[in-house]
């Protein structure tokens, strides 16, 4: 697959993606279904995704990563962790198992471990692997943004097919004024309404960026309490247990059990493979749109 002879891993978010997908097409009110009444939107939509980050980015290997049900290890530090979140649409819980057979089809590893979250499972490999190759990491969580390195680039998947913003650590030190690690203080400090958690109670995005741009880290911070304002002083001795809690729910882990050999997750398709499950699917214009052989 890749044509220059440089080794590469995408490792991808495979959660963002199927989710990204589903709500692109949900949202028209149509979802596309086989003839038994499955529901395959999200695989479709997927698919092009995927393709399309692949083709752009031409990676040697593959592998996607996955969130599984049940508590993860941040649930249990701080039980209202992501306690917001709504149950997935019915039409998209059967896609769960569907497209993980299909990633399987292509020949891609599916990795996940019970109690952490596809993030950590990223971090994992991506700490892993870079020692030996680059990595590139396909998502649309900014939170990966912290696993930025010279061997680690994150593509940001931004709204619409096809359009990317990738982060190196010159790209994020130039749009943010950031290192990867200082993402983790920015968040501590404001928190994360989509995951459920406060941070220090009244500083938003804006005072977090601005305290950690001009102290460097929560220690820093802590260490000049008194040159702060005391508005932002008072907030953050206020919320200091929160704040640190904040800190380790927003730190991605890496060093979860994992492992997939560079061998494992060479990425050639096999065309029958590849087209007996889009047939299955009733998806045969994938295979047009990924050069395979209708068998």
């Amino acid at each position: 697959m890749n044509s220059n002879n440089q080794q590469s891993v995408m490792l991808v978010d495979g959660m963002a993606l199927l989710f990204r997908a589903y709500f692109a097409s949900a949202t028209s009110g149509y979802i596309r279904r086989t003839k038994d009444g499955v529901p395959t939107n999200a695989i479709y939509g997927f698919v092009r995704y995927f393709w399309d980050a692949v083709q752009t980015y031409d990676p040697s290997h593959v592998i996607c990563c996955w969130d599984l049900g049940g508590p993860t290890f941040r649930a249990k530090e701080y039980s209202a962790y992501k306690g917001n979140r709504s149950e997935a649409p019915d039409d998209l819980i059967p896609q769960f198992t569907l497209i993980r057979d299909v990633i399987e089809s292509f020949g891609i590893p599916n990795i996940s471990y019970q109690g952490f979250e596809a993030d950590d499972c990223i971090g994992t490999l991506a700490t892993q692997i870079s020692q030996k190759m680059n990595v590139m990491i396909l998502t649309g969580d900014h939170d990966m943004l912290q696993l930025v390195s010279p061997s680690t680039s994150v593509i940001i998947m931004k709204k619409g097919q096809g359009n990317y913003k990738v982060y190196t650590p010159e790209s994020l030190y130039e749009e943010k004024q950031l290192n990867p690690r200082q993402i983790i203080e920015v968040k501590a400090l404001m928190g994360d309404t989509s995951d459920n958690y406060p941070g220090v109670r009244g500083i938003g995005e804006k005072t977090a960026l601005k305290l950690v741009q001009e102290y460097g880290s929560i220690e820093g911070i802590l260490d000049n309490l008194d040159c702060l304002s005391t508005s932002v002083r008072t907030k953050i001795e206020n919320d200091l247990d929160m704040l640190h809690l904040s800190r380790k729910l927003a730190e991605i882990h890496c060093s979860v059990p994992v492992e997939c050999s560079i061998e494992g997750c060479l990425f050639e398709l096999d065309n029958d493979r590849v087209s007996s499950k889009f047939e299955e699917l009733e998806m045969k214009s994938l295979c047009q749109l990924m050069g395979v052989a209708v068998v």
